[in-house]
């Protein structure tokens, strides 16, 4: 009988950002999965990954790109970005496959998925002071107040990301839900080691596409919020 301690227990009943709903896979999402996963994907563990021998060079920025969806944005991004490498993290397997699928049709090669809680990635995988950036375009906002608990911006959350942070890194979020980004901006703002680079919401970098989603919202008068801060 394998003995589980008092910290993984906790561990395991932490309340997740995310509800697995695996969905039904296409035949391209699946193909790109069987073929693309083993040049493209990084298997969940529990040792440090070497981010400069995982992408074979060095001298590249290295971003973390939080829950990607469908990956259509990350695709475009790292397009726009060639000389920053994307550690990519999403639980949903049709996204993943989704993402796969763009990586090969575009020849983009710097990219590599994890599927996984990026909680655990951030704890397990990923070494102190590794990255130059992290993305978390439109995470899911858990509108209701009783569900708030749920939201992946929280203090100890982006506590936890600030310690994988270079000094003079960035976080940026972007969201369509003004409750929260009221939100984001109040705990972002409270963290010590981070600084609004600027007096509240920033203009929309240019590296960020705008989805079809947010094109559609933006024609009906709907309101998009960037927040970038960068570690100090």
């Amino acid at each position: 009988m394998i003995e589980t301690t008092e910290n993984e227990d906790l561990k395991s009943r932490r309340i997740r950002s995310f509800v697995l709903r695996q969905g039904r896979l296409t035949k391209g999402q699946a193909h790109a999965l069987e073929t693309g996963w083993p040049n493209y994907g990084v298997e969940y563990g529990l040792q440090r990954l070497d981010l400069k021998k995982l992408f074979s060079r060095a001298d590249s920025k290295k971003i973390l790109e939080i829950g990607f969806g469908m990956g259509d944005a990350t695709a475009k991004i790292a397009q726009t970005l060639p000389d920053c490498d994307f550690v990519a993290v999403e639980v949903h397997t049709p996204g993943v496959g989704s993402l796969l699928k763009l990586i090969h049709e575009a020849d983009i090669t710097n990219i590599r998925i994890v599927q996984h809680d990026v909680v655990e990635v951030l704890h397990n995988m990923l070494a102190d002071d590794s990255l130059d950036g992290v993305h978390i375009f439109f995470p899911d906002p858990w509108h209701k107040k009783r569900h708030h608990k749920r939201r992946l911006i929280q203090a100890e959350f982006v506590n936890l990301l600030c310690a994988k942070l270079k000094v003079g890194a960035y976080i940026h979020v972007a969201t369509d839900w003004q409750e929260y980004a009221e939100w984001v901006l109040d705990v972002l703002n409270a963290e010590s080691q981070l600084q609004n680079i600027a007096k509240d919401y920033a203009e929309k970098p240019a590296y960020r596409p705008l989805t079809k989603f947010e094109n559609r919202g933006i024609q009906l008068g709907h309101g998009v919020w960037d927040l970038v801060f960068t570690r100090i």
